[in-house]
């Protein structure tokens, strides 16, 4: 506000300046004015008297003129009169005619001089008039910008007492928060002395436990801290498994486009030059093309490799090149595909030769030939190339000892431009074979087989160029994640890590992990202590515990399974009994039935004793006809041999469930003192692990101490800090309201 202010006087004084400077210069400028128009009027007087002067020149000229053709006219009539006063009057004419023409004279001279002054007069009160307009019409604009100013300024001053009393009332409440803050410092430095005093006495304390308790820290020696769990970045991996996915896709896209080539090759050497279905071809080519059908065997394990590579990567591991094992198992992949495109080359530039030699090959289609045989050489070193640095990659899994880490990016940026360089023969390739496919068109054996196979290979050879170009321009746009994230190293590690401690490393995080997920389990409901207690006591006295009462269900079931096995025993022996039964109610029926049919036969006389015996007849096998002496004895015997054995059956069977259940009573009182013997092992264990807890969480205490002194020492700092800023603000606020309170006075 005060170097606004300072800038807004400083400006007011110069508008002010420029305006009486102006005032002053339009003052001389109307004085200068006026005395132009005193000489105007001099002049215009003196004007007007030339002219009444003029006028009666003018006029007495005309009477001489006159006077003058009366005397012509008079000396015609009296010449002689005439000669005698001719002397006098011709002296008289010369004496006008002198006057006459000093007057004529005087007269031009002043008529130049009127118009002359007329002429500058006019100038001057244009040029007069117009520099009145512009001095009128800036000091117009002066006055707005004044008017405008002194608007600005009174409201600036207006404003600026509303902030000087802001200003006052926050510099009041900054000095109350000065004081107050004054005392919180002296209660801080209070209590900062008290904590110095209490922390050292507990550093000395912490550092004897230290030197006595610790035995060494893991991170001082390289080969212990490589066995450090990093932190998990669950991003990274997700990103990386993300980018294994897309590689995944493209090598899939290669791995089909390559078995294409190969396959669409195969069948055009079966048939061109010769066709070998109306003529032998070379064994050349035969052995070309029995290496051709072999090339399933080698490129299908690039996507197999590929796929193993892209599942080793999860979100539970981290994933390095000193982990990637998989990555080893995709480089002996692509060296076999490079052994058998070696192996092809010398077959594949000898056939292109043999091409070129035969009768129906032109020296353009020669030429074609000879560009395929130098882009086959390049793509072989390509591959070489590209094997190379792969190899390298899979060494830190292996020999940590072949690559180091500084040479990561160099690998990387190489791989990308093999990539590139990749794309770029496959590129010439597809051209030159276009070229080829067009000329061997124009040959007079082509045959329709022929141009299809063309066409194949040269789409073959486009699916391979578009996913080549997508595998390089995916490996260059992400090539700084690679090389920024693939460099694995332990805090404070300097050394190469070997592959052994980083599969330790990862045997650590697995078992991290379970601890972590172990934690993450949710705690039951807890039961009140003094609840807890009396269900630990009823659960040690009592001998219904849950093994006992497993016990005794298993017994109650062997028991229902033998007393069911006993039941069927006598329900078996109870059928055999009711057989028996039932032949000896059988025989008493027949003899029954024969002495009943045998009176019958002698009352057949009367047709009603007929139809009564017809009827009991009918009835006589429906219903048994009981013996009268026979059957309850029958009946008596097996009631009483029944309530006999069902009475010494439950009697033995009281007896025996009697014993069952003092057996089980003796046994679960055993098996009670046993588990109590054991509760009271396992609680001696358990006091034991807390005793090692509360030591380790003493040491632990100590350690957090030690962090809580420093963050105390750290806030101590920054509140002297932030004290001293705000004293600092303090003093310049009031600098600034002791100059405003100046400015205002």
């Amino acid at each position: 506000l005060a170097s606004l202010i300072f800038q807004l006087r400083a400006q007011n004084q110069v508008l002010k300046k420029g305006v009486v400077d102006e005032q002053a210069n339009s003052a001389s400028l109307k004085e200068q004015v006026k005395m132009k128009d005193q000489s105007l009027r001099k002049l215009q007087q003196e004007m007007d008297s030339l002219t009444f002067r003029n006028q009666q020149l003018a006029k007495r000229v005309e009477l001489l003129q006159d006077e003058l053709a009366l005397s012509e006219t008079r000396g015609k009539k009296n010449k002689k009169s005439a000669e005698s006063s001719s002397q006098l009057s011709q002296e008289q004419k010369s004496v006008f005619n002198e006057d006459l023409q000093k007057k004529i004279e005087e007269n031009e001279r002043l008529h130049i001089l009127y118009f002359e002054a007329d002429e500058q007069h006019k100038r001057l009160e244009a040029e007069l008039r117009t520099r009145l307009q512009v001095l009128e019409t800036d000091a117009a604009q002066h006055q707005a910008v004044v008017d405008g100013l002194t608007r600005k300024y009174t409201d600036t001053i207006e404003k600026l007492q509303n902030d000087k009393a802001k200003l006052e009332i926050k510099s009041q409440t900054l000095e109350r928060e000065a004081k107050d803050c004054r005392l919180r410092t002296e209660e801080c430095q209070q209590q900062l002395k008290n904590l110095q005093a209490a922390l050292g006495s507990r550093l000395e304390e912490s550092l004897c436990i230290i030197n006595e308790k610790v035995p060494f820290n893991d991170t001082r020696s390289n080969r212990y801290n490589a066995l450090n769990v990093p932190l998990h970045n669950r991003r990274y991996q997700l990103k990386l498994r993300d980018l294994a996915g897309q590689a995944l896709a493209f090598v899939q896209e290669l791995v089909t486009a390559l078995l294409n080539f190969h396959t669409y090759t195969e069948q055009k050497v079966q048939i061109f030059p010769i066709d070998s279905a109306t003529d032998t071809i070379s064994p050349l080519n035969q052995k070309f093309s029995q290496y051709l059908h072999e090339n399933a065997s080698y490129v299908r394990p690039l996507e197999e490799g590929m796929l193993h590579l892209f599942e080793s990567i999860t979100e539970d591991t981290v994933t390095v090149l000193e982990t990637a094992v998989k990555l080893k198992a995709f480089s002996e992949h692509l060296a076999s595909y490079l052994c058998f495109l070696r192996k092809i080359l010398p077959y594949q530039l000898k056939s292109l030769e043999e091409e070129c030699e035969s009768s129906l090959c032109t020296a353009a289609l020669r030429a074609r030939n000879m560009e395929l045989q130098r882009d086959m050489k390049r793509l072989t070193a390509v591959f070489e190339k590209l094997h190379t640095y792969i190899s390298l990659l899979a060494l830190p899994s292996t020999k940590p000892e072949g690559l180091l880490r500084t040479n990561y990016n160099f690998v990387f940026t190489n791989i990308a431009a093999s990539l590139h360089g990749f794309h770029d023969i496959l590129q010439d390739i597809s051209k030159h074979y276009s070229q080829k496919a067009t000329l061997e068109q124009d040959v007079p054996t082509a045959t329709q087989k022929l141009i299809t196979t063309n066409d194949c290979i040269l789409s073959s050879l486009v699916a391979l160029t578009n996913g080549a170009g997508k595998i390089a321009s995916f490996f260059s746009n992400n090539l700084d994640h690679f090389t920024s994230s693939l460099s694995y190293g332990p805090k404070a590690g300097t050394e190469f890590i070997s592959p052994l401690s980083a599969e330790c490393m990862l045997q650590y995080k697995k078992k991290a992990v379970a601890y972590m997920k172990s934690l993450k389990k949710p705690c039951a409901d807890s039961v009140p202590y003094e609840e807890a207690l009396a269900n630990r006591r009823v659960l040690l006295s009592s001998t219904e515990s849950r093994e006992g009462l497993a016990q005794q269900v298993q017994q109650s079931l062997e028991k229902i399974a033998k007393l069911e096995q006993e039941k069927e025993h006598w329900m078996l022996e109870a059928q055999l009994a009711k057989i028996k039964l039932e032949k000896e109610n059988q025989k008493l029926k027949n003899s029954l039935s024969g002495h009943l049919t045998e009176t019958i036969q002698e009352r057949s006389v009367l047709p009603n004793v007929a139809e009564q015996k017809k009827e009991m007849t009918e009835k006589s096998p429906r219903e048994p006809i009981k013996s009268t002496s026979l059957a309850p004895d029958v009946d008596c015997r097996e009631d009483l041999i029944k309530n006999h054995y069902m009475a010494r059956i439950a009697e033995l069977t009281s007896h025996l469930q009697l014993a069952d259940s003092k057996s089980v009573h003796f046994h679960a009182e055993c098996r009670a003192l046993a588990k109590r013997l054991s509760l009271a092992e396992k609680s001696k264990e358990s006091l034991t692990e807390e005793l090692k807890l509360a030591s380790q969480n003493i040491t632990r205490l100590q350690d957090e101490l030690m962090t809580t002194k420093r963050s105390y020492e750290d806030q101590l700092s920054m509140m002297s800090d932030h004290l001293c800023s705000m004293n600092e603000t303090l003093t310049k606020q009031r600098e600034e309201i002791d100059t405003l309170k100046m400015t205002s006075k």
